[in-house]
């Protein structure tokens, strides 16, 4: 562990020792990096889960060499000084996945039976290794409760995981633009996106360490994954039908005959773009496992419902939804806080009415923000969180107004 120029912000890399799979399979030494930010006083330690490419470097405006294109921290508007997870009064954990390119094991780390990377010979991973993973390094940093847990998008599958899989050990959990599952839309996506990363030509079974990656394939995979992220609305707004005037992207990918004479459109350009940026930071490999793991997330796996998963947690649950998101839409997540009602726990559904897409929950912290803070703070004690759906008479539970109201 070593310190940073930031008060309170330490961040490391720890070996976990052995380490078993839900796959079988084992590896003898799991590696993972973390950042934590804040003074641990016993009982505000607040677990923040990231996305699926996301790193453990969540708060911070200072630069990041080992995160390329993350180098600035990715909820750093909502972690830090005064912000709604106030790291003056909360102990804040980030901790990057197993099979993550970010500082834990994963295919491009080394393999130490070969000293080649593991490349897809590393053990397929699931969200539950990596809750188990975030149990492991809460031990070795002497955490052994935590106040809540918060993620968003596939992190809020690992916050649901939390609350299936270490229920006494958490008191709040916070799933924000998540689901109990992906729906099979998004499940031919992502089917989709890693088809563009095997069918490079450079991607060579997964061997392609040391020559040249699948940059094409890769950057196709995360140009669907960018109109997965965006609303029918925002991408209007902000893109339209307008040319970009340019060829900027016209050499990053193959172009038809006939597209010199229509025009290269500015939804193109960004698209190439952030393609090309994400290909130069990210590995093509960790991207097939985290999209896997993603996919095969399935809340009630084992249980005969969602609500039977969440039997034994006993906390309070705050489900975040966005109208525009429809990667994780408002419905389902009301379906998991009735699961969650259904339980018995103290649980409120905060819609936030957004037209930014499944993005909203990094790009609106204005509005994340308040009912997040709020919640850490004060829970739902004391207000009238949640009525059944049949006595609301509304498609979806209400909230207090006072504590969820923009």
């Amino acid at each position: 562990m070593s310190g940073d120029r930031e008060v309170g912000h330490e961040e490391g890399q720890v070996s976990l020792g052995e380490f078993t799979f839900e796959c079988g399979e084992s590896i003898a030494d799991l590696e993972v990096a973390y950042e934590t930010y804040g003074e641990f006083t016993g009982d505000n330690a607040v677990l923040v889960c990231h996305a699926l490419t996301g790193s453990a470097h969540v708060a911070g405006r200072r630069r990041r060499e080992d995160t390329a294109g993350q180098a600035h921290a990715w909820w750093d508007d909502i972690v830090g000084p005064g912000k709604a997870i106030d790291t003056t009064d909360y102990y804040v954990v980030c901790v990057n996945v197993p099979g993550s390119c970010y500082g834990a094991s994963g295919p491009p780390s080394t393999n130490p039976e070969t000293g080649e990377p593991w490349g897809t010979d590393f053990p397929a991973v699931t969200v539950g290794d990596w809750t188990d993973a975030q149990r492991l390094l809460l031990d070795h940093l002497g955490v052994p409760h935590l106040h809540a847990v918060v993620g968003g998008s596939v992190g809020g599958m690992n916050v649901l995981e939390w609350a299936s899989r270490h229920p006494d050990h958490v008191d709040r959990v916070i799933p924000i633009a998540a689901a109990a599952r992906l729906d099979p839309q998004c499940l031919a996506l992502d089917a989709i996106a890693r088809r563009a990363i095997t069918t490079d030509p450079n991607w060579n079974g997964g061997d392609y360490y040391g020559g040249d990656p699948p940059v094409d394939g890769l950057a196709l995979a995360r140009q669907i994954g960018h109109v997965m992220y965006l609303s029918k609305a925002s991408m209007e707004k902000k893109f339209g039908r307008r040319s970009a005037g340019m060829d900027v992207g016209r050499d990053t990918f193959p172009t038809d005959p006939a597209a010199g004479f229509f025009p290269y459109r500015e939804v193109e350009s960004y698209l190439d773009y952030q393609g090309e940026k994400f290909a130069d930071r990210f590995d093509a490999n960790t991207y097939l496992y985290l999209t896997r793991a993603m996919d095969n997330y399935d809340l009630a796996a084992g249980y005969e419902d969602d609500a039977d998963a969440l039997a034994a947690f006993d906390g309070q649950a705050m489900v975040m939804s966005f109208t525009g998101d429809w990667h994780f839409t408002v419905a389902q997540s009301e379906a998991l806080a009735e699961a969650f009602r259904e339980t018995g726990a103290a649980t409120a559904h905060h819609v936030v009415d957004s037209d930014h897409g499944h993005d909203a929950f990094l790009v609106e912290p204005d509005r994340v923000g308040p009912p997040l803070a709020d919640f850490l703070d004060d829970g739902v004690t004391g207000n009238a969180v949640s009525d059944t759906l049949e006595e609301s008479g509304s498609d979806f539970a209400p909230v207090h107004t006072s504590l969820f109201s923009d």
